[in-house]
């Protein structure tokens, strides 16, 4: 698996990967037709942000991260993430490699901490993810995310000092 900078054509790949999530609406808080543009913007336009992917040796892309201030100025030294495994490489490392390289990544960049504002509860694979990298639930957001399937549950958020 390679771990790099997104590059422009990615885009297409990446664009498919987020969709399918905004579709299945299980993890992200996205309307179902969230359009390209919107998604572009949030992933790849923002400003002071890095967007990673990671790949097959062939370019494949297995799932993307980003990363950036959490808050502007005076919050601005902790970070925030966003990840998403492609359909069909759950289970493979994927999460985790890009979770490590983040992880490593906003600590380069000189962030004191990572949190994030709402994982799922019910997504209890990032959950146990987040937690053996170090991350702590600080509180839960009750019945604030509508699950397809279970209705309203809570959005954690975790933290990880750097």
């Amino acid at each position: 698996m390679i771990l790099r900078d997104l590059v422009a054509d990615d885009w297409p790949a990446v664009h498919a990967i987020l969709r399918s999530v905004a579709e299945q609406g299980e993890t992200y808080d996205w309307p179902a037709d969230i359009s390209e543009p919107q998604l572009r913007a949030m992933w790849v336009e923002n400003p002071g942000w890095r967007t990673v992917v990671a790949t097959t040796d062939d370019g494949a892309v297995l799932g993307v991260a980003d990363f950036g201030p959490n808050r502007i100025g005076r919050g601005a030294h902790v970070a925030n993430a966003s990840f998403v495994v492609a359909p069909g490489a759950g289970g493979q490392g994927v999460g985790r490699a890009l979770g490590e390289h983040v992880v490593r990544a906003a600590r380069a960049d000189g962030f004191a901490a990572l949190q994030f504002n709402a994982v799922v509860e019910t997504n209890t694979a990032a959950v146990a993810l987040w937690t053996s990298l170090g991350f702590a639930i600080i509180g839960t957001v009750p019945e604030a995310f509508e699950h397809p399937r279970h209705g309203r549950v809570g959005l954690h958020v975790m933290h990880r000092p750097l």
